[in-house]
């Protein structure tokens, strides 16, 4: 009798085709959409209406079973709460990580067995090798579309029935496969950003739900050169919408960024054309957690990433006594960013991931 697979399917390209092969390789497959943010906002660009739509074309081009799940209120609970929380700290969260640990793998992973899912698969773009009980996450085959960044947060609970059926796969020959197989998903676009964003004004959307106060944007030698519409807005390292171009620094050429954001005071730090503020030499890390499990020793040299799709990075890494984390970077390191993830890497393998706390310059 062959084996039972839920696939999460979010009306996407990569979910259908990994849909499509886990069919042909002889799985009775299930798919489970899953509407993770209700918006009614006439305003709103919530695709889900056309997602689920996608999801329906597909399942029924390949005689599939597929069922919806709302999770709006997890997903609210669990991780937007976490995203406002984070913001109005003025740090800047990724929340696809925590969607992953507390949605994706979370509630989807009890829907699926609810549905008697021998394994859950998703539409992601990494390796799974399960040996003797140990479940690693590895890099996939197309290393400009690897994922395991943003799975950095999950459990060897969460990963013992997984399957990912596009680890040995291109971007381009997904693409392909769905294109031969009139999948309705073949020409959709990849979905960029914060998933319940979407295309939408990201200052517009946020002031919606956190009051922003104004503040005033200053050089590093003190000199005001600007107003700012509310620290939470700005990100380390941003170029864009400081609104500064006819402002003319000590230098000529170059362009004004964010290098610091004082909280307290309610300040924003920006440099003109000198980048240098913006590069530390380590990080402190909170919440790490170790994939498959924690090393045995307190030091040791990996490689690391401190954002999605940056080439990894040489690091000498200390465990701490009280389980945190001290990163040493081989080279100084652009906008290393309080919120954001630090995950390690031995080769192929993602060791897991945590949460930055602080960098030091």
């Amino acid at each position: 009798m062959s084996k039972t697979v839920v696939i999460g399917m979010s009306g996407g390209v990569d979910s259908s085709v990994a849909a499509l092969l886990l069919k042909r390789q002889g799985y009775n497959v299930i798919g489970l959409f899953m509407l993770n943010w209700e918006e009614n906002d006439e305003n709103g660009c919530c695709t889900a209406e056309d997602d689920f739509a996608d999801v329906r074309r597909v399942s029924a081009l390949l005689d599939i079973p597929y069922y919806t799940v709302n999770f709006a209120k997890e997903y609210m609970d669990r991780v937007f709460s976490y995203f406002l929380a984070e913001y109005k700290a003025g740090r800047t969260p990724n929340p696809d990580v925590l969607c992953n640990r507390e949605i994706k793998f979370g509630p989807f992973l009890q829907e699926a067995k609810r549905l008697g899912a021998d394994y859950i698969a998703t539409g992601h773009y990494c390796k799974i090798s399960h040996e003797n009980g140990v479940h690693l996450l590895q890099k996939a085959k197309d290393q400009n579309k690897d994922q395991t960044y943003f799975l950095n947060q999950l459990s060897q609970n969460q990963l013992a029935d997984v399957l990912f059926p596009l680890q040995d796969m291109e971007k381009s020959e997904v693409r392909k496969i769905a294109l031969e197989n009139n999948l309705a998903t073949a020409k959709k676009k990849d979905s960029t950003g914060i998933c319940f964003i979407g295309e939408r004004n990201f200052r517009k959307f946020l002031s919606s739900y956190l009051p922003a106060q104004k503040g005033k944007i200053l050089d590093l030698s003190g000199k005001q050169v600007g107003e700012h519409d509310g620290l939470m807005y700005y990100t380390l390292g941003q170029r864009k919408g400081l609104y500064l171009g006819g402002i003319k620094g000590e230098n000529e050429g170059g362009r004004w960024f964010v290098v610091k954001k004082d909280l307290q005071n309610n300040i924003l730090y920006v440099s003109h054309g000198d980048e240098t503020p913006l590069y530390s030499k380590s990080c402190e890390v909170s919440g790490f957690n170790w994939i498959p499990q924690k090393p045995n020793v307190t030091e040791f040299s990996c490689m690391a990433k401190f954002r999605y799709r940056q080439p990894d990075q040489k690091v000498n890494v200390r465990i701490n006594a009280d389980g945190t984390l001290h990163i040493d970077f081989a080279e100084p390191q652009r906008a290393v960013t309080e919120g954001q993830y630090a995950v390690l890497y031995d080769g192929i393998n993602c060791l897991g991931g945590g949460v930055i706390e602080s960098a030091e310059y």
